[in-house]
């Protein structure tokens, strides 16, 4: 591994210092998680509309995913019975409090959450722990600015005498939903279709430096280490040993996972990342007004052309008004993960056009750790 060193959380070690970053709806479940897990590193399952299989889901999709997170980490846990393991949940999510609590009673490692500061997350931790008498379930908050992160951690010093187990900083060049508006990702030029001119790198390092500073200033308050992984991006073994110079711990790492064999995407979902060119990667809005990063396809330029009204509502996002929402994200996003691209949502990361080949698990973490 050269001179990467382990990730530290707690009293969990990761050999290989390499998050695999949470992908909703169905693209990280058990056998990606799980084989992220076995090869060394932190395997995430994403929670948004996970139990979007179950026969009941339809009709009972709050019952359906409470149900489906408990299954989706057994069968991860099969995979890795010695790895860690955990889950990504979005806060903007409809009874947020239930998933955490079904999380921590299911034995998830580590609870990282983000789509909105996760406030009440030490609260609806400790409620379990206190039934169940066990302290196991690490927390992490998902921040992109020095202010949302002194923002978090002051108020988990005041509410909760409490410091975070690990802070994950999510850049601008992430996927899926972003923690920036508009205005913020054009500042940095990360709003373009060629971001890998446009993008201001020098300018987000310099706010990562800042995060940093301000997680520093909690570790020495409690006198206790707090990691910190940086996320967005993030592709190569270059781009690794750039975080780690910045002082991060180590690194979130979603779209170099989808075409992994292992992932649980559908095969023409890889495909169309590997199809994909620099320019068919796009910043769009979604129905709760969020910006997000997307590939073009024939579900985004529908939507782009005027509403699509959804056919029933599943309770996934807290903001979201089904009678005026320009469509369903959740049946947008469960089509793609379906295998229908031309009616799906394509979430990816702006290296997403980077992707050549189907890859495994074992040979993106030996080239990302430096093991290969």
């Amino acid at each position: 591994m050269g001179n990467i060193k382990p990730l530290v959380i707690g009293d969990f070690i990761i050999e290989k210092p390499v998050i695999q970053g949470g992908m909703g709806v169905g693209i990280s479940l058990h056998r990606l998680a799980g084989a992220v897990a076995e090869a060394g590193g932190l395997g995430i399952i994403s929670t948004a509309q996970i139990g979007f299989r179950e026969p009941d889901f339809r009709d009972h999709p709050l019952k359906a995913n409470l149900r489906a997170i408990g299954t989706e980490l057994r069968k991860a846990r099969d995979t890795a019975p010695k790895g860690v393991i955990g889950f990504n949940i979005m806060v903007a999510t409809k009874q947020y409090d239930q998933y955490v609590k079904a999380a921590v009673r299911a034995g998830a490692d580590i609870i990282i959450s983000g789509a909105g500061l996760p406030v009440s997350l030490p609260e609806y931790v400790a409620e379990v722990e206190a039934e169940t008498g066990s302290t196991h379930t690490k927390i992490a908050p998902i921040v992109s600015t020095a202010k949302s992160a002194s923002v978090i951690l002051k108020l988990w010093d005041r509410r909760y005498h409490r410091i975070p187990d690990l802070v994950v900083i999510e850049g601008p060049l992430a996927g899926g939903h972003l923690g920036f508006s508009r205005e913020q990702l054009s500042q940095y030029g990360a709003d373009t279709e060629d971001v890998a001119h446009t993008y201001r790198r020098e300018d987000y390092d310099k706010e990562v430096r800042e995060i940093i500073k301000v997680v520093k200033s909690y570790e020495e308050k409690y006198g206790s280490r707090i990691p910190v992984v940086t996320a967005g991006g993030i592709y190569s073994r270059e781009d690794v040993e750039h975080q780690l110079s910045l002082g991060a711990d180590g690194v979130q790492v979603a779209t170099r996972f989808v075409t992994t064999r292992e992932c649980d995407a559908p095969e023409c979902y890889k495909q169309a990342y590997i199809q994909a060119r620099q320019q068919d990667i796009v910043i769009t809005k979604s129905p709760v007004g969020m910006p997000g990063r997307a590939i073009v396809n024939p579900f985004l330029k529908e939507a782009s052309a005027g509403r699509i009204p959804p056919e029933r509502c599943f309770q996934c996002l807290e903001k979201c008004d089904p009678s005026v929402t320009p469509y369903c994200i959740t049946t947008a996003l469960v089509n793609a993960a379906s295998g229908d691209l031309n009616h799906g949502l394509l979430f990816c990361g702006s290296n997403a056009f980077r992707a050549e080949r189907i890859e495994t698990v074992e040979e993106v973490m030996e080239e990302l750790s430096g093991a290969g």
